[in-house]
């Protein structure tokens, strides 16, 4: 392959997964074990340092596989791709430095510094510039993936850009509107890398079905449309504890409870118009899309109950915010990314990497993963539990009741990351024989 550039994005996503998997389980750990790490790496820097990395997977692995796909069009631009790459990982260097050091004071999200957001907002441009001017001028009557991409690239530029405006001395200074704004702009930065995640769904189901009229349909454009409104207004069902117009919280209610529906019926269908041969020819990424689909459904029914007001004053700060977190950005977004990794090596090799050869590992992934869940949804429970209905219980006591519980979920935690690394792996040698 002449473009070695998409596949070392590819090449880094997956090392930077491998990474992010054990920063959590080092994190899980210090649940059980307060003092490991403790003086080089507590947990207020292990937290941060895991989500981060996630965070650069899913980001690196859409943005790699997004290039993969356009790349052989005209007008595409090799330098700006390099370009972004080389800032990308000279900014990740930075991002990492700032965490040792203790250069912590961003964000949520983006804890580490926030001078290191210029590089990145930089890195999403010239990545926007790049797309728009290759799909452009190359496709006509686009499909609905590519206005996926091109709306999560647009609005992750604007949402990371209104993630700091509590830098503003002036927006700072009135705490409920920066509180909103802040939560506001994390909430519609996931459903920015959602669009990215969902569009590569999309067009791997279309290629694997060698049909672009399902990406074409006035029923995918609703889908659309609907994750468009969920992305600029979803977010709204996290500031239920803030004191907001009551039309703001029924909004985000009813929005919050649609866009999943409609990602489980259009793979559902698809699934079903699917011949044997074609589920046989990309088992791997059609394994991976019916696990995203499972995970989709599972995580409908939390986010359908957390979305509840009354519900959401419970549950919110706990591990079940933690639980739908972890079903979203592992069972949804990696199970699809795996999906397009996959269905790229195919291409790239011209032979399939046999569903039977992983076959105990895709289990295996998918079965701790409903453990490590399940574990998160009972933390969560006790915890709720205790801050509103356990008077004279004091924090350390309920801590200690829920021991063994987070032994379960270090447990669980080292099956999730050997299955999570075996797959990696694998992925990644495939990749590199392709780079020599």
């Amino acid at each position: 392959m002449k473009n070695k550039t998409t596949l070392l994005f590819l090449v880094t996503a997956l090392l930077v997964l491998l990474l992010g998997v054990f920063f959590g389980l080092f994190a899980s750990l210090q649940y059980v074990l307060p003092d490991f790490l403790k003086e080089s790496i507590p947990f207020n820097k292990m937290r941060p340092l895991h989500a981060t990395t996630v965070i650069s997977w899913i980001v690196l692995c859409a943005t790699g596989s997004i290039y993969f796909f356009i790349s052989k069009m005209e007008n595409f631009s090799f330098k700006l791709q390099k370009t972004h790459l080389v800032i990308f990982l000279l900014t990740g260097i930075g991002i990492y430095s700032s965490f040792f050091f203790g250069k912590m004071e961003g964000r949520e999200y983006l804890a580490f510094t926030p001078i290191l957001t210029i590089p990145i907002l930089i890195g999403w441009l010239l990545f926007g510039i790049n797309y728009f001017r290759t799909i452009r001028k190359s496709v006509v009557n686009w499909p609905v993936y590519y206005w996926m991409w091109g709306t999560g690239i647009v609005f992750m530029i604007y949402h990371l850009c209104e993630a700091h405006f509590w830098l503003i001395p002036s927006f700072r200074a009135h705490f409920i509107k920066d509180t909103i704004v802040q939560w506001k702009s994390y909430g519609s930065f996931v459903g920015s890398w959602n669009m990215l995640v969902y569009g590569i769904a999309i067009y791997v189901m279309s290629k694997i079905k060698k049909d672009e009229s399902s990406a074409r349909g006035k029923k995918v454009f609703f889908f659309y449309f609907l994750g468009l409104t969920n992305l600029m207004l979803g977010w709204a069902h996290h500031t239920y504890i803030i004191p907001t117009q009551p039309w703001i919280r029924y909004l985000a209610y009813a929005v919050s409870m649609t866009e999943w529906i409609l990602l489980i019926h259009i793979i559902y269908y698809w699934k079903k118009s699917l011949t044997k041969k074609e589920k046989q020819e990309n088992s791997m990424a059609y394994s991976f899309l019916m696990a995203a689909d499972f995970w989709v459904f599972l995580n409908l029914i939390v986010a359908l109950l957390i979305s509840i007001p009354v519900i959401n004053l419970f549950t919110h700060g706990t591990h079940i915010t933690v639980a739908h977190s972890m079903g979203t950005t592992i069972g949804i977004n990696t199970s699809i990314l795996f999906a397009s990794l996959f269905f790229i090596v195919s291409k790239l090799q011209g032979k399939k990497i046999v569903f039977d050869k992983l076959k105990k590992t895709y289990y295996l992934f998918n079965g701790s993963l409903i453990l490590f869940f399940g574990v998160l949804l009972f933390a969560g429970t006790k915890k709720g539990n205790w801050m509103y209905f356990s008077e004279g219980t004091s924090f350390s006591m309920m801590q200690e009741s829920l021991y063994f519980t987070y032994i379960a979920f270090f447990v669980f935690g080292i099956v999730l990351v050997t299955a999570i690394s075996i797959i990696a792996i694998t992925l990644l040698k495939s990749l590199l024989r392709v780079l020599k």
